[in-house]
């Protein structure tokens, strides 16, 4: 992984890239209720069809090193993703500021979507496995989830950027 500081124009450090994974590994709460400066919105852009960017709020999970998340194939991202998977994801944390950048695949193997599924349980939304084993259900979601099923995606990343938000501060890029 090749790292770039953003920040030496102010003789600041490069980021610790272990620091920015080890603080994603502990949770991002982004439960209604979790409020304040604990609750974390991700926000996924994707690519429209005329290539403008399309930005929306989802309930992303970082797991095992990259960002999972879920849409359902009649949204806007759901097909904007399954004609180019390029995307970008960013989340603000009390420590820093995240964009990772790469592709988003639907993920259909019957036990990484069960494992997802007991994840975002464990969160507090009721996600289940499907009838078909390859996507999810609940009685809810986001109203930009469309309805249900809901398939798996995960970020492959290729870069991330980060801007530290406490002292000393800096600003790194990865290329994963």
């Amino acid at each position: 992984m090749d790292a770039t500081n953003l920040a030496d124009l102010y003789g600041l450090p490069v980021l610790d890239w272990a620091s920015i994974q080890s603080r994603l590994d502990a949770g991002i709460a982004q439960g209604p209720g979790s409020g304040g400066p604990s609750r974390h919105t991700c926000w996924l852009t994707t690519i429209n069809q005329d290539g403008s960017p399309h930005l929306t709020g989802i309930g992303a999970l970082w797991v095992d090193g990259t960002f999972w998340f879920e849409t359902g194939e009649g949204t806007r991202k759901g097909k904007n993703l399954a004609r180019d998977p390029r995307c970008a994801l960013s989340v603000a944390t009390n420590e820093f500021d995240l964009v990772v950048e790469g592709t988003a695949n639907q993920i259909t193997d019957p036990p990484t979507v069960a494992a997802m599924a007991t994840r975002w349980a464990a969160e507090g939304w009721p996600a289940r496995v499907d009838d078909t084993g390859r996507a999810i259900t609940a009685e809810f979601s986001a109203p930009s989830a469309g309805p249900p099923p809901w398939f798996v995606y995960r970020l492959t990343p290729g870069t991330a950027t980060a801007l530290a938000t406490v002292e000393p501060g800096g600003a790194t890029r990865w290329q994963f």
